[in-house]
C-alpha cells in the first residue's frame, strides 16, 4: 500500500468543475489513463462525483482520520487548500476494506485509486450515496505530517433552517441538483462530506445506544422540548441541526459517553463527515466533549381517583420468558410506581413463551404469568390478564416471537366479562343487547381476515364494566414503517409507502368504534397502543374521520407530545384516542425511557384517565 502508481511524462491538461485548478490525464504503465484533480474535483458540486467509475492519481492530501476496525476500514483525505465554492467538498472517504491501512492522522500523502459512490445500506434502500476511493495506493508527500485542517463550525447560524429541496422526476431524486449549502442543511452536511466538521458545547437530543452512538443538536432553539430533546412535529418540521455523533477513539481510553438528552457535550466534538443508513449524516468523532450530566428524571403520573378510571399503553418490547429478569422487574415497578397501577393496560409486543424461537409455540401464558407475578412483588395489584393467541409467524414483528397486544386489568376496579369465541381469525362483532352494544367475543380480534392485517398485529378489543359503565378499549399495534424512504434520503420528499397499510387498518378500527357509537351515541371507545404513526398522519387522520374518534393529547402542550425518540427526534408513535361518549379525559405522557440511555423500552407509556 505504499507506492504509488507508475505514471509517464504523457500528460494532457484539462479543466475540470469550474475548478481553478487543471486537471491532468496521465497514461499509467500499464497503459490505463488516470486523471490527477484535486478533492474538490472529485467531490464536484453535486452529490455524485464527476469522476465516479474513474481512476485518478497523485492527489494531494492530509489524512484526518483512520477507521481502524470493523469490515468498513479506511482513513478519511483532506485537502488543505480549498477551492472557493463552497458546495465542493474538501474531503473523501478512502475505502481498503478488512486491510487496516498504514497512515495516521496528520500524514501528507499523494494517492492513486477508483472514484466510487457507494450506497450505504444498498441503493434500493433510498439512502444518499458516499464518495470513496477504492483500491487505493498512495505514497507520504515531502512533509510527513501536517496540523489538521481547522474544523467547520456547525452552529445554529451556519446550518440553514431549511432541510433539503425537493428533487426531480417522478421519485424527486435530489442527486443531480446543485448543492445548495447555505439554503438547505442536507446541502451543506453533503458539502462536508469526508471533512472535519464540529459542534462545540452539544446539546444531546437522542440518547446512547447500544450501537455507541447519540445525537446532539447545533441549535438547541430548533423546536426544542421541555426536557432538553428536540420535537418532531411534522413532515416539513426536519430539524436539521442535529446531527449523530459515533466515535473514532480508542474505546479502552475513550470510553463513549452514556449519556441522556437534555445531556450535552462540553467543549468541541470534532471529526469527519459521514453518512450511513442508520440516522444519515454523522460526525465520526477524533475529539470528544466531556459529558454533561443534567440529571434528567423519570417522570411519575398521580394515581387515579376513586371515581377515575385509568387506561394504559406500554410497548413492552419484545417481551418473553427469555427476556432478562431485570427487565420484567423494571416493566413492573414502573407499572406501579411511575403509572400509579392502572386500571387496565393495553400492551403491545409480548412474545410467546419460548420468545424468539421459532419453534411454532405461540401461546404466551408464560409470558403474562412472568410479568404479572412481578407486578405483585413489585408491590401492584393483582392483575389478570386477557389476549388472543396468534397464528404462527402471520402477524410479523421478530421471526418467531409472535409478538401480540394483550391487557392486564386490575378485577378489584373493574369487570371484565368472558366470552366465548374469541380465536386468532374469528372476528368480534359488535351485537345490539336491549339498546347496549355487546361484543360477540370478549376479547375479540377486528376483523382479522381483512388484507390490511397482513403480517401485522390484529387489534384486540375488550369490554369492561367500571362502577356499572360499559368501557369498550381496543389495544392496537399497527404495522411498522419499513421499507419507508428515509427523512435524510437522495429521494425528496421521501415516500412513505408504509402509510397505505397503516390507515387500512386506522379505518377497520375506526369503523369497530362507529358500529359501537350507533348503537350507543354516548358508548365510552378507547382505541390506543403503538399506531407507529404520528398525529398529524393520514392513518391518525383515518382513525379520527367522522368524528369518531378524538385525540385527547391534543390538550397537551405542543411540546410535550411526545414518547418515542428516533435519530434525535422526540416524536409520537404511541397514542390513545377515545369517543366523544367518553366525555374528558386527562392525558399524560410518562416519560420513563425513550430519553434514557438504559431503557426497559424504548417507547414511554401513556396513561389517560376519564369518570365515565
Amino acid at each position: 500500500m505504499s507506492s504509488r502508481l507508475a505514471r509517464t511524462s504523457a500528460l494532457t491538461a484539462a479543466a475540470v468543475c469550474g475548478s481553478a485548478l487543471l486537471v491532468v490525464t496521465a497514461v499509467t504503465a500499464s497503459g490505463n489513463t488516470a486523471e490527477e484533480p484535486r478533492l474538490h474535483d472529485i467531490q464536484g458540486n453535486t452529490r455524485i462525483s464527476p469522476f465516479a467509475g474513474k481512476e485518478v492519481s497523485d492527489v494531494p492530501g492530509v489524512v484526518t482520520a483512520v477507521r481502524g476496525f470493523g469490515k468498513a476500514r479506511g482513513f478519511w483525505l483532506q485537502d488543505p487548500k480549498p477551492d472557493d465554492d463552497p458546495a465542493t467538498s474538501e474531503g473523501i472517504f478512502v475505502f481498503t476494506g478488512e486491510e487496516t491501512p498504514d497512515v495516521k492522522a496528520g500524514d501528507s500523502i499523494r494517492i492513486s485509486g477508483k472514484v466510487s459512490e457507494f450506497y450505504p445500506g444498498g441503493e434500493e434502500a433510498g439512502g444518499q450515496s458516499v464518495t470513496q476511493l477504492t483500491g487505493a495506493k498512495w505514497e507520504a508527500a515531502a512533509k510527513a505530517k501536517k496540523k489538521l485542517p481547522k474544523a467547520f463550525a456547525l452552529t445554529a447560524r451556519s446550518v440553514p433552517d431549511a432541510y433539503v429541496p425537493d428533487g426531480k422526476g417522478d421519485d424527486g431524486n435530489v442527486e443531480s441538483l446543485k448543492l445548495q449549502p447555505r439554503k438547505y442543511a442536507l446541502d451543506l452536511y453533503e458539502s462536508l462530506e469526508g471533512m472535519r466538521a464540529g459542534i462545540k458545547d452539544a446539546p444531546v437530543t437522542g440518547p446512547t445506544t447500544e450501537f455507541g452512538e447519540l445525537w446532539v443538536t447545533a441549535d438547541p432553539d430548533e423546536h426544542p422540548t421541555p426536557r432538553g430533546g428536540t420535537l418532531y412535529g411534522d413532515y416539513d418540521q426536519q430539524n436539521g441541526a442535529r446531527m449523530k455523533v459515533s466515535s473514532l477513539l480508542p474505546r479502552e481510553e475513550n470510553p463513549f459517553p452514556k449519556a441522556n438528552v437534555g445531556d450535552a457535550l462540553s467543549g468541541a466534538t470534532a471529526g469527519p463527515v459521514d453518512y450511513d443508513n442508520f440516522g444519515g449524516y454523522g460526525i465520526r468523532a477524533t475529539s470528544m466533549g466531556e459529558l454533561k450530566d443534567n440529571k434528567l428524571k423519570r417522570e411519575k403520573t398521580r394515581k387515579a381517583g376513586k371515581d377515575e378510571l385509568s387506561v394504559a399503553t406500554y410497548n413492552v418490547e419484545n417481551l418473553s420468558p427469555e427476556s432478562e429478569p431485570a427487565k420484567f422487574d423494571r416493566l413492573a415497578e414502573a407499572l406501579v410506581d411511575n403509572l400509579a397501577s392502572p386500571d387496565v393496560v393495553a400492551l403491545e409486543e409480548v412474545q410467546d413463551n419460548s420468545g424468539p424461537k421459532d419453534d411454532g409455540t405461540v401461546a404466551a401464558d408464560k409470558t403474562m404469568e412472568k410479568l404479572t407475578a412481578a407486578i405483585t412483588k413489585a408491590g401492584g395489584p393483582s392483575y389478570e390478564s386477557r389476549s388472543i393467541d396468534p397464528e404462527n409467524n402471520a402477524d410479523g414483528g421478530q421471526p418467531g416471537g409472535n409478538i401480540r397486544v394483550a391487557f392486564l386489568f386490575n378485577p378489584d376496579r373493574v369487570e371484565f366479562a368472558d366470552r366465548k369465541g374469541g380465536d386468532a381469525t374469528t372476528p368480534v362483532k359488535v351485537t345490539d343487547d336491549g339498546g347496549s352494544p355487546k361484543l360477540s367475543a370478549n376479547p375479540g380480534r377486528i376483523a382479522p381476515e381483512e388484507e390490511a392485517w397482513k403480517e401485522s398485529r390484529k387489534p384486540l378489543a375488550g369490554e369492561f364494566t367500571f362502577k356499572g359503565r360499559q368501557v369498550f378499549v381496543v389495544a392496537n399495534h399497527f404495522s411498522s414503517k419499513g421499507g419507508d424512504q428515509p427523512m435524510e434520503g437522495r429521494n425528496q420528499p421521501p415516500v412513505r409507502e408504509s402509510e397505505k397499510q397503516r390507515t387500512a387498518q386506522a379505518k377497520l378500527v375506526n369503523s369497530f368504534a362507529g358500529k359501537v357509537e350507533s348503537i350507543d351515541k354516548k358508548a365510552s371507545v378507547i382505541a390506543l397502543g403503538d399506531f407507529n404513526d404520528f398525529p398529524f398522519s393520514p392513518s391518525l387522520d383515518a382513525m379520527r374521520k367522522g368524528g369518531v374518534f378524538t385525540s385527547p393529547m391534543d390538550e397537551l402542550p405542543a411540546g410535550e407530545r411526545y414518547g418515542y425518540v428516533f435519530n434525535g427526534n422526540s416524536q409520537v408513535l404511541d397514542h390513545a384516542v377515545t369517543s366523544p361518549g367518553t366525555g374528558r379525559v386527562k392525558y399524560d405522557i410518562v416519560h420513563i425511557n425513550a430519553e434514557f440511555h438504559d431503557q426497559a423500552s424504548d417507547h414511554d407509556p401513556s396513561v389517560i384517565r376519564i369518570k365515565p
